[in-house]
């Protein structure tokens, strides 16, 4: 048997942070899907989020609460804040470099539903790629890369470890406890701006389970990205280009937002995407990012990032407009947590990042937070686990002998992604979500791998959430006709 003290599935910023808080004598292994680097924390672009002093907290709090539509949990919200500078400042103070002007200060930016600049950066639009490469160097933990997590080893409600696919073999890891940190469920949709394994495998493992998943109807789609490319993941155009000075208008020049919204560009991400796409669907327009009001040189050095990759397509930015359509970004719901990041059913067993639903984020996630969440929860997770210091006795698990994948699973993950895009995204209708239930619990019945079937339930989940919240609410908008 394969024991450790602390598995870790996912090697993003809140299973890395969380890494980073456990002591080198604890035997810990972190599980990584692919390659390091395909995390959503590696594409975050605009930054992190925080308090900026005492007297920001009630404001970031604040704001926090009215993004989140009423639905957020106060008790969480609270937490996030209050918890955020020591965050940033453990970073700062092990070595990471957010950017800062010619004196050695801060520099914050301003996204969409702030009340005012708090948001931190690293190398202009690459925030969540400097974090990453940061967080890895700082780890001193084994790491099993190109395995995936395909069973949660549960027996009485208690987690006694997983199983992992590696190689085309499964085998049993035991651990004391076990961290979930595998992000969110972005390749469900045709058009996201998710890494391409971030595909929804530990929620659907958590449907069959038995343990319960919250808000999964709430998922929140970037109103900015470029999706003239055949990939299924999209170039996001941060949201810190609004902030500070990016405009959206139509194939005319008009600034039509603020037919929707008083605040225009800098509205919150839901009425943002939500006006695009009725505006589109009202005029037959298409959409653009105008970023005319950007200094050519500050451009290139803000966002050096996105600037090199929209001038590789061809568009001279930032005198030249890019098209634009909303994509798929970020899941709110997920596994159900507590503040200490525990999962209530299962012993042992922890969710952090976006795999969780700790109720920060309500019916709305406020630009930015995320990263601040996968902080500051993984370090009340490992604080959770440094209190146990009871042995525990292991129970040894059979092998899992389902077929993973089949030669199909592949055409009937798109058609899942056409059937997601095309009827749980910007917009629903009751019509619309049935016909996606039925048409799930139809392949749901078909003869498929494991891996896929994970993916469907999870979907499910979506699907059933969103058909039992039938008034529209933050990111969850329904109509009336199909």
């Amino acid at each position: 048997m394969f024991h450790y003290d602390v598995i870790i599935i996912g090697a993003g910023v809140a299973g890395l942070y969380a890494a980073m808080n456990l002591p080198s004598d604890k035997k810990v292994l972190i599980i990584n899907k692919r390659q390091t680097f395909k995390c959503n924390t590696f594409y975050a672009q605009g930054g992190v989020a925080l308090a900026r002093d005492e007297e920001d907290i009630a404001v970031h709090i604040q704001d926090t609460l009215d993004a989140g539509s009423g639905l957020c949990d106060k008790e969480a919200v609270e937490l996030l804040s209050k918890e955020s500078r020591k965050a940033i400042d453990d970073l700062i103070e092990k070595g990471f470099y957010f950017d800062t002007d010619e004196n050695g200060e801060l520099l914050y930016t301003k996204e969409a539903a702030h009340s005012c600049e708090r948001i931190l950066h690293a190398g202009g639009d690459a925030t969540g790629r400097y974090m990453h490469h940061f967080l890895l160097s700082q780890n001193k933990h084994a790491m099993l890369s190109d395995a995936r997590v395909v069973d949660l080893l549960i027996k009485d409600g208690e987690c006694y470890g997983v199983t992992v696919l590696d190689h085309r073999q499964t085998r049993n890891l035991y651990a004391k406890d076990v961290i979930i940190a595998s992000g969110g469920v972005g390749s469900l949709y045709q058009y996201h701006t998710n890494a391409p394994c971030i595909s929804a495998d530990m929620q659907g493992l958590c449907v069959l389970k038995g343990i319960e998943l919250e808000r999964m109807e709430m998922l929140q789609f970037h109103p900015t990205v470029f999706v003239n490319s055949d990939n299924a993941q999209k170039m996001l155009l941060t949201e810190a280009l609004r902030g500070e000075g990016a405009t959206i208008e139509d194939e005319n020049g008009k600034r039509f937002l603020f037919e929707y919204d008083e605040r225009g560009e800098l509205a919150s991400r839901d009425i943002v995407s939500k006006s695009i796409y009725k505006y589109k669907k009202k005029t037959g327009m298409q959409v653009y990012l105008c970023f005319k009001n950007f200094d050519e040189k500050y451009f290139e050095d803000r966002f050096p990032n996105i600037c090199k990759n929209l001038r590789s397509l061809g568009f001279n930015v930032p005198s030249q407009r890019v098209p634009i359509s909303p994509a798929f970004h970020y899941a709110i719901g997920g596994i159900k947590s507590e503040l200490n990041a525990r999962v209530p059913s299962v012993k042992n067993l922890y969710a952090v990042g976006e795999v969780a639903s700790t109720g920060v984020h309500g019916a709305n996630r406020l630009a930015s937070n995320s990263l601040l969440e996968g902080l500051v929860f993984a370090k009340k997770a490992v604080e959770d686990i440094l209190k146990n210091s009871q042995e525990k006795q292991f129970v040894e698990f059979d092998l899992t002998e389902e077929v993973m994948s089949l030669k199909g699973d592949k055409a009937k993950k798109n058609q899942l992604r056409h059937i997601m895009w095309e009827n749980v995204s910007i917009i629903r209708t009751k019509d619309g979500l049935n016909d996606a239930f039925s048409s799930i619990n139809a392949l749901l019945n078909e003869n498929i791998g494991k891996l896929l079937k994970f993916r469907l339930l999870t979907a499910r989940e979506i699907v059933i959430s969103a058909l039992n919240r039938g008034e529209s609410i933050g990111v969850h908008t329904m109509y009336e006709e199909k």
